[in-house]
């Protein structure tokens, strides 16, 4: 049976990126590529969201890719979002099946029809591709929930994230993933995954304890609260990151109850863990965490 400090450093290792993993990120984002580019003008591309920033939890679900259309889709600019995602899905229809490509609130999203075994895949389940146009050193992208086109970086955001990492003895990533994966396993209380990254931007910082349970007790304790704040886009750019809990009490009830039910979880386990009832406190972490987190 694994210790509990062993049983986190073989989560973390379990949660990382494979090269198996990213082998078929980067055939598939090629793939992605050449099916729009050879329908509309492309200027450039490039994989972005949490996969990029090394905070994507398993398994690998709606890998954002950025294609950034050129001079000859300019006139995509002035339609509406929603009408510029429909385009961008009869494109991956055509190529994908229209049963597999499904709008969502800033992409099309393709699904491969990965099978997934206790959250294990090696390959990449979903894409999210984001149409977008560069504009004033930022991009804009469609938004079909608030029907209009919203400015983003996320160039900013992986630099916020590399910066807090570096900060926190290169444990802020980890952490960050654990978190999600939590989110995952229980239904994602907390809407976007990506709140919560921001909301670790401020929540977590340095310097490091050198205990994940801790630091994980931590987050969930101060995150009950917190996440009923207002949480701005990092790049200072879009919408707030909290817009959809924070424009529906009924999701931010369920997230709080969540984040407090989870810091529960940790005390309990870290109580176990105290009492030398190793076997229970890593079944708890489990119960917490879901497969990834192994006991043995």
């Amino acid at each position: 049976m694994l210790t509990v400090d062993e049983a986190f450093a073989k989560f973390k290792g379990r949660l990382e990126i494979t090269d198996s993993e990213a082998d078929d990120a980067s055939a598939r984002h090629k793939r992605i590529r050449q099916v729009v580019g050879d329908a509309i003008d492309v200027d450039h591309h490039f994989l972005t969201g949490s996969y990029a920033r090394h905070t994507k939890t398993k398994p690998l679900k709606d890998v954002d890719i950025f294609v950034v259309l050129g001079e000859d889709a300019k006139a995509w600019r002035d339609d509406p979002p929603l009408s510029v995602l429909k385009e961008i899905k009869q494109i991956l229809d055509e190529e994908f099946g229209s049963h597999r490509v499904e709008i969502a609130r800033r992409s099309a999203r393709v699904d491969f029809g990965v099978s997934i075994v206790d959250d294990v895949s090696d390959k990449i389940v979903s894409f999210d591709v984001v149409p977008a146009f560069e504009e004033d050193n930022h991009f804009v992208i469609p938004d079909r929930i608030l029907g209009d086109w919203m400015a983003s970086d996320p160039r900013i955001h992986a630099a916020e994230a590399t910066a807090a990492n570096k900060a926190f003895d290169l444990k802020w990533k980890p952490v960050v993933k654990m978190i999600k994966k939590w989110n995952d396993h229980n239904g994602k209380p907390v809407k976007p995954s990506f709140l919560i990254e921001v909301m670790a931007l401020k929540l977590i910082v340095g310097p490091w304890t050198g205990s994940y349970p801790y630091e994980l007790k931590g987050f969930f304790a101060t995150a009950s609260e917190a996440v009923s704040d207002v949480w701005p886009d990092p790049a200072g750019l879009g919408e707030p990151v909290s817009d959809r809990l924070d424009n529906d009490s009924a999701l931010m009830a369920t997230a709080k109850t969540a984040l407090r039910s989870a810091e529960q979880a940790c005390t309990e386990a870290l109580r176990l863990a105290a009492a030398g009832r190793s076997g229970n406190a890593l079944a708890a972490w489990q119960n917490l965490f879901g497969p990834l987190f192994a006991k043995s």
